[in-house]
């Protein structure tokens, strides 16, 4: 008999990438489709769900070809988190658009809950801050939208979810939520691991509209109609993209901290015990196999994005800014990319995005590194805040397309002082995803996950630690300008 396969879908903001991983480890196959993201108006960002299932199903066509499917024992899914749509149960077909998780429409709401004093008990029931990010208000803004009285929804006839839950029902039929990305909607008590009536009540989510919460490992159901695969491969594995990504590096234990370099990047890493947070950090679960992982994250809005905001700018592409800011100096430029204000460990929807530190002779290789650095310190500021949170950090572990800059990993190392190891097999996400999948559906035992090779290119910290720490400082001090609060009456 031949050895089986593990087919990981990872969904993504701008691809949908597919791996086929064998008995050994190996990535024997993979394909991508890219996804589009809709700008309609300032502060929205939308997708559209029928091309996400498009796109999944392209990219698992393109990757099985050539393999007999009947060698796949297992497929596993990862997905962009907190994203958010509304589709009709009786026709599957979604009511609007997707809202992405960088979507600020609810921003306004957002404000006002917190004004009317709403902010302490969400995050202690959720371990989230109060913050548009999270699925809870685009939940509402949909439901507001397309059953403004809740009638549908409260009969049963509308499905809410989140991008796993949208995959799950197109895969299997089935109307579930994996509790990592559950207790990323700000609607799940995430001690209990369930749904908060308080927190639905708040945000005026009908329960009857929600997917059932199950752990990472399942029941999600067997995969149908998809690229040839037999009707019984079960789906035996869904992760949040972050997750994943954490559970491929091995990072199992606290004192090591994956940041995945993206569009934004997340910085997280496993707790002990879920206690006290940070104010600037969340309380996840990372993962759930009938015992849940807890994990203590930061999430920022724009690490990649500031360089692709830059390259529009000039003319250029992110990779040619890349290169121009290998050997350049800043020169005292910094760059907040506050482009819908400040994720962690500030959430601060109020600050603005700016450009400080400039005179006549600034050059664009110098934005060039402003914008490079601004990744790695808005990654630094994170990482410090873990630290506070989940004890010391040994190593910091890297991911994402981001990751492939040298400088940029460099510099992560100089301004943390801690070792960063990038991680030199690309598509991390799909592979957690993949080695989840496997392990519930028997290919692999726990030991053999924990054997598995894993290659990382290492990065140093600089003997001279006074000209980062100056670097730090200087960003704080445009960090505090990007959040300075004008007087209402403020002229000129």
């Amino acid at each position: 008999m031949p050895d089986p396969l593990v087919l990981a879908i990872d969904q993504g903001t701008s691809a949908t990438k597919c791996l086929l991983v064998d008995a050994a480890g190996r990535i024997v196959a993979r394909a991508a489709t890219p996804v589009a993201v809709d700008y309609p108006q300032r502060n929205r960002v939308e997708q559209s769900p029928m091309e996400i299932w498009a796109s999944v199903r392209d990219a698992v066509a393109r990757c099985v070809s050539g393999h007999d499917p009947a060698d796949i024992a297992a497929v596993g899914v990862s997905n962009q988190r907190e994203s958010v749509l509304l589709w009709d149960r009786a026709t599957g077909l979604p009511l609007g658009p997707m809202l992405g998780w960088q979507d600020q429409r609810t921003a306004d709401a957002c404000r006002r809950l917190r004004a009317a004093g709403a902010g302490e008990a969400v995050r202690r029931i959720s371990g989230l801050p109060l913050d548009p990010m999270f699925s809870a208000l685009k939940a509402r803004w949909l439901l507001d939208t397309y059953d403004p009285d809740r009638r549908r929804a409260a009969r049963g006839e509308l499905c809410l979810g989140t991008v796993d839950s949208w995959l799950i029902w197109r895969l299997t039929g089935e109307h579930r939520v994996e509790m990592g990305n559950a207790a990323r909607t700000q609607l799940l008590d995430v001690r209990r691991r369930a749904w908060s009536e308080e927190l639905l009540e708040l945000f005026d989510v009908p329960p009857e509209v929600l997917p059932a919460p199950v752990p990472s490992s399942g029941p999600f159901g067997e995969v149908r109609d998809l690229a040839g695969l037999p009707a019984s491969v079960p789906l035996a594995g869904v992760l949040g993209d972050s997750h994943a990504a954490l559970l491929a590096h091995g990072a199992v234990t606290p004192g090591l901290v994956k940041a995945t370099y993206g569009t934004g990047s997340s910085v997280i890493g496993v707790l002990d015990v879920p206690g006290a947070v940070p104010d600037g950090l969340c309380l996840t679960i990372a993962w759930d196999e009938g015992t849940p992982v807890y994990a203590v994250e930061g999430n920022i809005r724009a690490s990649g994005a500031v360089l692709a905001w830059l390259a529009r700018l000039l003319r250029t592409t992110p990779a040619e800014l890349a290169a121009m800011a290998e050997n350049a100096s800043s020169a005292g430029v910094d760059i907040v990319p506050a482009f819908g204000g400040l994720g962690a460990p500030w959430w601060d929807e109020h600050a603005t995005g700016l450009i400080s530190g400039l005179d006549l002779g600034t050059a664009p290789e110098q934005l060039a590194r402003a914008a490079i650095e601004a990744i790695a310190l808005q990654v630094n500021d994170v990482v410090a805040a873990v630290a506070q949170g989940a004890g010391p950090v040994r190593r910091l572990l890297a991911d994402g397309g981001g990751s492939a800059n040298d400088t940029l990993m460099q510099l992560q190392a100089d301004f943390g002082r801690i070792p960063v190891w990038r991680a030199v097999t690309p598509n991390l996400s799909a592979l957690g995803a993949a080695h989840l999948a496997g392990r519930t559906a028997g290919v692999w035992s726990r030991a053999d996950l924990g054997e598995l090779p894993r290659e990382y290119d290492t990065f140093t910290p600089c003997a001279d630690g006074a000209g980062p720490a100056e670097r730090v400082a200087s960003w704080h001090t445009a960090v505090d300008r990007a959040r300075l609060r004008l007087p209402k009456d403020a002229s000129g």
